[in-house]
């Protein structure tokens, strides 16, 4: 499971390019997305650095990350 700060995200439209950007690293990703927060929670068996490029591609920029 991972957590990433991820900034620029207001709206349900965000929430799920950033869903969709993580799926196409790993189609069976579980993403759960706090707009209030700007946090990501991923849980997926892909590298913390593919999905957090994956989401900076999307044009979200990722400042923080961990992993729980």
């Amino acid at each position: 499971m991972y957590e990433l700060q991820v900034e620029e995200m207001s709206c349900g439209h965000c929430a799920s390019s950033v869903t969709k950007s993580v799926q196409a690293v790993d189609a069976q990703a579980k993403v759960e997305v706090d707009l209030a927060q700007r946090k990501v929670r991923v849980d997926s068996s892909a590298e913390l650095d593919k999905i957090a490029a994956a989401i900076v591609a999307a044009g979200y920029p990722v400042v923080g990350r961990a992993t729980l």
